[in-house]
């Protein structure tokens, strides 16, 4: 009984932890949204990286410069950062933007629009089914 209980409370918080950040970007989805529905596309090119300090130590993130619909130069780190997110220098990406806010700025690929709200919510939900299931057997 004692591992039972102890494996709801580990499951149930590991659950409670990637919830809270897939809840708080999922407030960005309307952001995204607007983005797709009316951002303007452009393409990107990646022109250095950057070392920025995540949840995890330090992790290099690429730097997007690209020109506005002014002819501007804008440069932005995109958000979501991690194995499989990342661009070689002097790559092309996909860029939208709002037209008049070009900070707004993302690279325009499912998995830097989506993957930030998507993966979290997913070990969320693995985890509290998993704690669910074990309350359910014991």
């Amino acid at each position: 009984m004692p591992d039972t209980l102890l494996g709801i409370l580990l499951c149930g918080a590991a659950g409670a932890l990637l919830l809270w950040p897939a809840l708080r970007d999922a407030a960005q989805v309307r952001r995204l949204r607007r983005l797709r529905r009316h951002g303007v596309r452009t393409s990107g090119v990646v022109v250095d990286g950057v070392r920025v300090r995540d949840g995890d130590g330090l992790t290099w993130a690429p730097i997007i410069a690209f020109a506005d619909q002014y002819g501007y130069r804008v440069e932005f780190t995109p958000k979501a950062r991690g194995t499989g997110l990342g661009f070689a220098t002097g790559r092309q990406v996909p860029v939208v933007c709002l037209a008049d806010d070009p900070q707004s700025a993302r690279v325009d690929m499912r998995r830097h629009l989506t993957g930030p709200v998507c993966f979290p919510l997913g070990g969320a939900v693995v985890f509290l089914g998993a704690g669910v299931a074990i309350a359910v057997t014991a």
